[in-house]
């Protein structure tokens, strides 16, 4: 049987029963349900006719939401370039209805996660669309809870597909990884995961747990923001597709010199 953790959506490996606990739920940056660890399988959600919604973000970027919920609730990201498509932070489960769009917009050519919470059903992604590599971050890779030989480790930058660069900028994750995505303009566009999360006020801000509310330090986020500045950018996507619209690395300078005047007590005489 192929398990689902129903609270982060990633997968588990293959077994008669599910694991007694969720190693991704049971880290800091995660939880688990008061009513404990919660299992499902991608059969038994299509079964209750849980599906994918997906939605054109802008030309050639397509985002996947588990409808409903699934796990975290992220959307996941197709990016189509000439030299073939990217899915990026994976969706929990492979639905039908999905890889029949994605067959249409011309496959598959590598699968990539910003970081842990975001591997999903990676493997059997990979699987349903003919063993395409699943790219993990080197000092991640403990975290994988189905490993498979379609996994291929990297830890230095690289193009993952011709003209899309990946590196990663730590910080939430120590393998918390970026792409630089052309976009269909040419301007290029970040796909960041959890690295920054985009706020009410059209900036963003930096975390090591989101939900609950740990926060990082301020060489780490000076890390994380120079591993963005080794790319030029005008668009930015974290992993729920909240949305730098332009001007996005003015917009992520100034959130990280806020959060940093903030978190070595600047505005102390404001408290």
């Amino acid at each position: 049987m192929q398990w689902i953790c129903r609270t982060c959506g990633v997968e588990q490996s293959p077994a008669d029963q599910p694991p007694a606990a969720c190693a991704i739920c049971t880290d800091e940056r995660q939880y688990v349900l008061p009513s404990g660890p919660a299992w499902t399988t991608a059969s038994e959600l299509v079964d209750a006719a849980f599906g994918l919604r997906v939605s054109e973000l802008e030309p050639d970027l397509w985002g996947f939401t588990a409808e409903p919920k699934v796990g975290i609730g992220q959307t996941a990201l197709l990016a189509r370039t000439p030299g073939g498509n990217l899915l990026f932070d994976v969706p929990p489960f492979a639905a039908p209805e999905a890889l029949r769009l994605i067959d249409e917009l011309g496959g598959v050519a590598a699968i990539m996660a910003s970081h842990p919470h975001m591997y999903g059903s990676q493997v059997a992604w990979s699987h349903a669309l003919g063993g395409v590599p699943v790219y993990v971050a080197q000092a991640d890779l403990a975290w994988v809870q189905r490993t498979d030989p379609v996994i291929v480790s990297w830890s230095q930058p690289f193009e993952v597909l011709p003209g899309v660069p990946a590196r990663q900028v730590g910080g939430h994750f120590r393998g918390q990884t970026i792409v630089r995505w052309p976009g269909a303009d040419g301007a290029g566009v970040l796909l960041v995961g959890d690295a920054c999360s985009v706020r009410p006020d059209g900036n963003v801000s930096f975390l090591r747990s989101y939900p609950n509310l740990i926060p990082l330090s301020p060489r780490a986020v000076g890390q994380i923001v120079a591993g963005f500045d080794a790319f030029d950018y005008d668009r930015l996507y974290d992993n729920f597709a909240g949305r730098l619209a332009a001007g996005a690395s003015d917009i992520v300078r100034f959130s990280a010199d806020r959060y940093l005047a903030w978190i070595t007590g600047a505005h102390d005489d404001l408290i």
